[in-house]
């Protein structure tokens, strides 16, 4: 299994991954939701300090996919926001997603990223280690359906200072529906 940044010559490939990942786990509509999402992030000609996407593959094929991307705080450390993460459905339960993540987070470590938010379930991202953290802390850039998955990973220190105010997004999460 290697993990490296991806490759341009690999968007339609991710694209995929997402789309048939997501339909498989959740439904056909939001299959199609997660790959818009994605299809938006890779399209748009963000500065290479703002967006990172990591794979995994096996032999040249993608069987994980994961996006990083900036959440702008007004004044604060770098924080980058971890969404969406996808793994081929049968590559699943074998750590992918896990090793992923940690590979993006470390890679982001190496650009003094501070921290890492994602939003989503804990028993998933707790054991990348990520834990809860509550919006009086670190708010998200839009009102939460779920506080309790609005999730940090401290990535260059353990420590987790709160941070004033309510940060911004690249343009493909900022939309209240997906919070």
């Amino acid at each position: 299994m290697n993990f490296s940044i991806y490759e341009q010559s690999q968007k339609n490939e991710i694209i995929a991954l997402y789309l048939a990942t997501f339909s498989a786990s959740e439904s056909k509509q939001e299959g199609e939701q997660v790959a818009r999402l994605v299809t938006d992030f890779l399209a748009e000609p963000y500065p290479s300090t703002d967006l990172y996407v990591f794979v995994a593959t096996d032999e040249q094929r993608i069987v994980g996919a994961i996006v990083m991307s900036r959440l702008q705080f007004a004044h604060a450390k770098e924080v980058f926001l971890l969404s969406p993460v996808a793994v081929a459905t049968n590559w699943q339960g074998q750590g992918i997603g896990q090793k992923l993540i940690q590979f993006g987070c470390d890679k982001l470590a190496e650009q003094n990223v501070s921290l890492v938010m994602t939003y989503g379930d804990i028993n998933f991202y707790g054991k990348v280690g990520f834990s809860v953290v509550s919006e009086e802390i670190i708010q998200a850039p839009h009102s939460l359906s779920y506080p309790k998955g609005w999730l940090v990973k401290p990535v260059l220190d353990d420590e987790i200072l709160p941070i004033t105010g309510k940060p911004s997004c690249l343009k493909p999460l900022d939309n209240p529906q997906l919070w």
